[in-house]
């Protein structure tokens, strides 16, 4: 090649870079008769079709800080959507409002799973996403929600929780699990007592789940929020040494799995 041409190609190849943006797109859908509007987050000048990560929300509802989380997975590459579990604009600060919306979800196992597979059923539909190669994370409600994703049986390579509440899979659902799991929890998580945690290690060993948890010193519930403070509940509290240590270990968990 001529070094005139070289340049050229240089000059294109840079600016294909400069130009490359994450983009972001509402996505209305539905769940029986609920509409859901969920976020969906990708980097253009990524080619071709690529993993597709799920993002589920924190008790609160499909805030500014899920959105945020999905944008940042498109930075690296991913295809990600932020989905919606309660309902469009149902989104708040107040803890008793949260833990009722999260309990209205969690009475009903197979409604719990079913809301969540509509959202994990749009990403894989996207024409930017590889469809079998697809992995979903979590924070605190979200993060109980992909472990029920995992445990419906749905077709995702790897699920991460962060700060999530760790249910307890039954025999038949533990059978179903295809997903390998990591498990992102604070030691000072007020939430998870020691005795749910042998528990959950003792239900998903006998199973012979591939599973992997990541325990953070001094780390509180919502450790990964930069905004956990703000809720006025003791309980939660931003840890940044944490929350960087955790984004890179989900890393090196997608690059196992994909």
């Amino acid at each position: 090649m001529t070094t005139f041409l070289m340049t050229v190609f240089a000059v294109f190849l840079y600016a294909g870079v400069v130009n490359a943006e994450i983009q972001t797109k509402t996505i209305s859908y539905k769940h029986g008769t609920v509409t859901l509007q969920g976020h969906l987050a990708w980097d253009d000048g990524v080619q071709g079709k690529r993993p597709g990560v799920l993002v589920v929300h924190e008790w609160w509802g499909l805030n500014e800080y899920a959105r945020w989380r999905a944008e940042e997975l498109a930075k690296l590459g991913y295809v990600a959507f932020a989905l919606d579990m309660y309902g469009k604009g149902k989104v708040t600060k107040h803890p008793d409002q949260a833990g009722k919306w999260a309990a209205d979800i969690q009475k009903s196992k197979d409604m719990w799973q079913a809301r969540a597979n509509e959202g994990l059923q749009i990403l894989r539909g996207h024409e930017l996403v590889n469809g079998t190669r697809l992995a979903a994370i979590g924070y605190c409600f979200g993060g109980a929600t992909v472990m029920q994703l995992a445990f419906s049986g749905a077709d995702l390579r790897g699920v991460v929780s962060f700060h999530g509440s760790l249910p307890i899979p039954t025999k038949e659902q533990a059978g179903r699990t295809q997903a390998k799991i990591l498990i992102a929890h604070g030691n000072a998580d007020p939430f998870l007592t020691r005795s749910h945690i042998g528990q959950f290690q003792k239900v998903v060993d006998e199973n012979n789940l591939d599973w992997q948890m990541i325990v953070y010193a001094g780390a509180r519930h919502g450790f990964t929020n930069p905004d956990a403070g703000q809720y006025g509940m003791d309980a939660l509290k931003y840890d940044k040494r944490a929350d960087a240590r955790s984004w890179k270990h989900m890393q090196l968990f997608f690059e196992e799995i994909f």
